[in-house]
């Protein structure tokens, strides 16, 4: 008897072992003890997309010191950022270091397709909070990621609204320049997609492009010679900049079309006057229209934190940092990776100042579908 005790002791505190170190590797139940805890971001500060990682960087730094001013629960918000020169496996390295961090109580806009969809098994693994991915693409929107808060509305979300905009003006016959990216394909696809339910456009004709942008002259002039009324561009960064450029040099007339992602505020500087005309869709009010108080937050920020430049993509970083401070509230003062997690996905109807963010519909989590369009002047600034 005494020895039957003393096995089903032995059991039940193995058991309660296992659980606790189970607990404890997860993080979901581990109280943040410390007065500061970190928020991880793996970002290309190298790479092709160092431009928009950088201003990324800046509307996250900006809206998390904006908190820190205010206070969250007597706790500092320290951001953790790691360059993984928008190289999938790099994320991959950079997110599993983070997570193991104890002191690490969520994610927020690691970015890149590819990148997010190396790191999206190792969030659902750890159930740890992530906050805004910093890619559009549907196929990282899925059911079993519950950990997962996208902030943006969709690439499938801004190319129907840029097709269907084309198309009610009568462009009908369109060419896509896309990168050979998984963010760039599945632009392609999506786009196709959305010109086909229409039922009033042609096939669309596709042009690749390297990842590097060395084939921009090549491209442009096959993109030019097949003679869309209006041309698509599924790119990012730099190589967005170099196709404006040449297109314009190439065919000035023809019009352009592209997504929220294809240029950082360094781009359009550069292009100066070339950007005018060039068509854009909008996950988020125009980062220049102060009679939104969302933007009038965000500038105020922006400079509070040295910055005078502003972007779109600051102010996405901005606004991604406001929805996880948010979550950071609504979590009181004994923080856990798990109570983070149940705050976030508590949010309901939140207005912002001009951005509503809503999380009622359950996973996969969007909290906003937010698209609008506008045309960018010779100064980079948009005009309507």
């Amino acid at each position: 008897m005494q020895r039957r005790q003393f096995i089903q002791s032995l059991v039940a505190a193995s058991t309660g072992l296992f659980w606790a170190t189970s607990s404890r590797a997860v993080g979901l139940q581990d109280p943040m003890d410390s007065k500061t805890v970190s928020v991880g971001c793996s970002l290309g500060a190298t790479g092709p997309l160092a431009s928009l990682a950088r201003e990324l960087k800046q509307g996250l730094d900006a809206g998390l010191a904006q908190a820190n001013a205010r206070g969250i629960h007597g706790r500092e918000i320290k951001l953790v950022t790691m360059d993984d020169g928008y190289d999938a496996k790099r994320s991959e390295e950079n997110v599993r270091k983070m997570i193991a961090d104890a002191n690490t109580v969520a994610l927020i806009s690691c970015m890149g397709t590819a990148n997010n969809q190396r790191i999206m098994p190792l969030v659902d693994e750890a159930q740890i909070p992530y906050v805004a991915p910093q890619s559009g693409a549907v196929s990282l929107r899925k059911a079993e990621y519950r950990s997962v808060f996208h902030v943006r509305a969709s690439y499938s979300d801004e190319a129907q609204r840029l097709t269907q905009k084309l198309v009610s003006m009568g462009i009908t016959d369109l060419a896509i320049v896309y990168q050979d990216t998984a963010f760039g394909r599945e632009f392609l696809a999506d786009a196709t997609a959305a010109l086909k339910a229409t039922g009033k456009a042609v096939a669309p004709k596709g042009f690749k492009l390297d990842t590097e942008g060395t084939q921009v002259a090549a491209v442009v002039a096959q993109a030019v010679a097949a003679k869309p009324m209006a041309v698509l561009l599924g790119t990012a960064g730099d190589v967005t900049a170099l196709l404006v450029n040449e297109f314009k040099k190439v065919s000035p007339s023809t019009p352009l079309a592209a997504t929220s992602v294809a240029l950082s505020g360094d781009n359009l500087r550069q292009l100066g006057g070339k950007t005018a005309g060039l068509a854009l869709s909008m996950v988020l009010p125009d980062a220049g229209r102060t009679s939104v108080a969302l933007v009038r937050e965000y500038q105020k920020a922006m400079r509070a934190a040295g910055f005078q430049e502003f972007s779109a993509r600051s102010f996405e970083g901005y606004v991604n940092a406001r929805v996880l401070t948010e979550g950071l509230e609504r979590a009181g003062r004994e923080l856990t990776r798990g109570k983070l997690r149940a705050a976030l996905a508590s949010v309901r109807s939140h207005d912002m100042g001009g951005m509503t963010v809503d999380y009622s519909n359950g996973a996969p989590y969007v909290g906003s579908r937010f698209v609008d369009l506008g045309i960018l002047g010779a100064n980079g600034r948009m005009v309507g």
